[in-house]
């Protein structure tokens, strides 16, 4: 009989036995609901019957949303895009993941959204790396108190409301204050401190994003930078996530060691896109129709900044939260919730404002409850009588207005504290560096410059400022490096800020 192995219908059989042999179904259970009612940047999802809290959830289009009412019935998802995409019977799908962001040095420089997507034509962003952006903040064993100064390069913070690494500063103030500037002018400061810094825009319009971008970028400040945006137009939930997001990647840098600044402007804006997703969730309102834990959303976000202890790594996160107040009213809701979380404020006084008294921060009204412990003790030693100093002006100049005689003691104190605002008053982004600052507030202190008229102190301070070339680098590392300031350190450089005060009164 005829050999029929060779047959090519037994081999085509073989050949079909041995692959379905080899193949195994790789089978996975997917769970998908069905859109039943779109909103304002919310849908409701009828099915995910395992969908957990925050999980990420996905529609067509690459459109993603988070679980955030889960109810027996339906599920409640904030949207990460545009809505206008969706439609009533849609599939939506379980992705079994939460919300995280890209990390890592790639970023820095960058114009990224919350969800990490490029915003700045510079190509993709590429990273290796995401963390979540929902994080718990560190325990309370792993922090070191707050003892590093974090220089902003203006006077009126450094010495009379002083910032530390690890700290949380709230800025307050009516709008067009200058809240903004003054965040962006410690920013700037932190290209010689090695300091990291994001700026996060909640909800802002795209031509004060891009004025904020251009600040940076002109003054240097955008090669130790990242800036984070959520523009007023995007979906509430992308506002939602958006200083979360930006902490997150904070974070990713402390843990590695190094010290970041992150500015919130603003969280009010956060606070309305909250309320909004809130209440059409339906949940209940409460206070001025914010929800119940609209306080929580931000404590668990500023209790992630702190100082962590040098055996993981002793990096630090300080956070510079944005607030605004609406008729110089810091009794508000919104307000008191954040200044019971922070470590202190700046209030930024529209009444100083409008007086040209810049940066307008209100002293009576402003604290750091770190306070001096955040100052370099040289510095300290320089700055220490000039709240008082300046308090005790405020109140006689009050004072005075009734026309009171007053007698020679009282109006000293008035000259000098007319000089002490006049010195207390700087530019826009004009930042001072540490040596320049000590120089004019040691000269300051120590009355040199009550025989210059008011109108020439900003004149005299160039002088003095300029004159900080001058110092020896010895004694500028010892003042850096935390140490006292001696007695003949203190007159060498009261001798120079004199001599810039005699030159500059002989040219003029």
């Amino acid at each position: 009989m005829p050999d029929k192995s060779g047959h090519p219908l037994d081999k085509a059989l073989d050949s079909v036995r041995q692959a379905r042999e080899g193949w195994s179904a790789d089978l996975a259970l997917v769970e998908e609901g069905v859109v039943r009612t779109v909103l304002n940047g919310i849908v409701k999802v009828d099915g995910l019957p395992g969908v957990g809290y925050e999980e990420l959830v996905r529609f067509h289009e690459n459109l993603y949303g988070i679980a955030f009412n889960i109810d027996p019935g339906e599920v409640g998802v904030v949207l990460l895009g545009d809505y206008a995409r969706l439609r009533t019977g849609d599939r939506a799908w379980r992705t079994g993941r939460v919300t995280d962001v890209p990390v890592g040095e790639q970023l820095i420089g960058r114009v990224i959204d919350p969800l990490g997507q490029p915003l700045d034509e510079l190509g993709p962003v590429k990273t290796t790396k995401r963390w979540p952006i929902e994080r718990p903040a560190p325990p309370i064993m792993d922090r070191d108190p707050v003892t590093v100064p974090l220089q902003t390069g203006i006077k009126v913070i450094d010495a009379i409301v002083p910032v530390g690494r690890g700290q949380r500063e709230l800025i307050l103030g009516d709008r067009q204050t200058g809240k903004t500037s003054v965040a962006l002018s410690a920013m700037i400061n932190q290209r010689q401190n090695e300091v990291l810094c994001i700026y996060c825009a909640i909800g802002q319009k795209a031509a004060s994003v891009a004025k904020a971008v251009a600040v940076l970028r002109d003054h240097g400040a955008m090669e130790h930078t990242i800036v984070l945006v959520t523009e007023g137009n995007d979906p509430p939930g992308l506002q939602y996530i958006a200083p979360y997001a930006a902490t997150s990647i904070a974070e990713y840098f402390m843990q590695q060691g190094r010290d970041v600044l992150i500015v919130y402007d603003d969280l009010t804006n956060h606070a309305r896109a909250y309320r909004e997703l809130s209440l059409l969730l339906k949940r209940p309102p409460g206070r001025e129709a914010f929800p119940g834990d609209i306080f929580y959303i931000h404590s668990r976000l500023l209790e992630r900044a702190t100082h962590l202890r040098r055996e993981l790594g002793g990096g630090s996160l300080t956070a510079l939260p944005i607030i605004e107040t609406e008729a110089q009213n810091i009794s508000a809701y919104i307000p008191t919730n954040l200044i019971s979380i922070t470590d202190g404020q700046l209030y930024l006084s529209p009444t100083l404002f409008e007086l040209g008294i810049l940066p307008a921060v209100d002293i009576g009204k402003s604290v750091s409850r770190v306070g001096g412990k955040a100052q370099l003790a040289a510095y300290r030693a320089v700055t220490g009588s000039l709240k008082l100093a300046y308090a005790q002006f405020e109140e006689l100049e009050n004072f005075a207005r009734f026309g009171t005689r007053l007698d020679e003691a009282s109006r000293n104190i008035i000259e000098h504290g007319q000089r002490i605002r006049e010195c207390f008053k700087q530019d826009e982004f004009d930042v001072l560096s540490l040596p320049e600052q000590m120089l004019i507030l040691l000269a300051l202190t120590e009355g040199s410059f009550e025989r210059i008229g008011l109108e020439a102190i900003r004149e005299a301070m160039d002088k003095v400022q300029a004159s900080a070339s001058e110092l020896p680098e010895e004694l500028v590392a010892r003042i850096l490096s935390g140490k006292e300031l001696a007695d003949d350190d203190r007159l060498f450089m009261l001798e120079i800020a004199n001599r810039a005060l005699e030159q500059f009164g002989k040219s003029s």
